[in-house]
Parts: structure tokens; C-alpha cells; sequence
């Protein structure tokens, strides 16, 4: 995966070819902020300079610098799908929402 971690926040990198530079995207953020380079410890000092940058504009404003989730979400899918996580849930005692919260949490056990 291409994600590059910072003080607890979270870069999505990707390359560039028409510059020629890996880009990272800052992510979670309540505003966008990017950064560039050619090796992994260019990046990451980038990600350092371009989040302490935000982070100042963020507090200079007086907004909050991440997103705020609301823990919730709609999730749409086959009917057929739907069937099987029921079934799946169901065979566990759990409610389905607790069945998909359980497999997500455990897909991010193993990071």
C-alpha cells in the first residue's frame, strides 16, 4: 500500500510521470495539502514541512485541521451479498452492523 504515516496522520503516494516525482496527499484533512519528491526521505521530510505548514493555517483560522467523522455511513451492495453478510451475521449471534464493524477492524489488525 502506498501510505506514508507522519505524527498520526496519513499519506496517500503516487506517481507522477510527467514530473517525475512521487506526490503525496495528505489525507483526513479539512482542507487539502500536498507535497513532492524523489526519494522516500524527501518525501516524508516534504510531508513534515507541508502538514506543520497546514497545521499553522489551520490554527492561525481558527478551524480544526481533520475531518470530523461521524461514524457513520451507507453502504450499498448486491442483494446477494446483503444475503450472505446476513446469514454470516446471524450464524455469529451478531447484528449485521456488528458483523461488518468486527471485519473491517480485523482487515486493519494485520497494518
Amino acid at each position: 500500500m502506498n501510505i506514508m504515516t507522519v505524527n498520526g496522520y496519513y499519506a496517500k503516494i503516487e506517481y507522477d510521470p510527467e514530473i517525475d516525482l512521487f506526490r503525496g496527499e495528505i489525507l483526513g484533512l479539512n482542507g487539502g495539502a500536498d507535497f513532492y519528491g524523489k526519494t522516500p526521505e524527501e518525501l516524508r521530510k516534504e510531508f513534515k514541512i507541508s502538514l506543520e505548514t497546514f497545521l499553522d493555517v489551520c490554527k492561525e483560522k481558527g478551524v480544526p485541521a481533520k475531518r470530523d467523522f461521524s461514524g457513520k455511513f451507507n453502504l450499498r451492495m448486491s442483494k446477494e451479498l446483503h444475503n450472505k453478510i446476513s446469514v454470516e451475521a446471524a450464524a455469529a449471534g451478531k447484528s449485521i452492523n456488528q458483523w461488518v464493524v468486527d471485519v473491517v477492524s480485523s482487515a486493519f489488525e494485520h497494518k
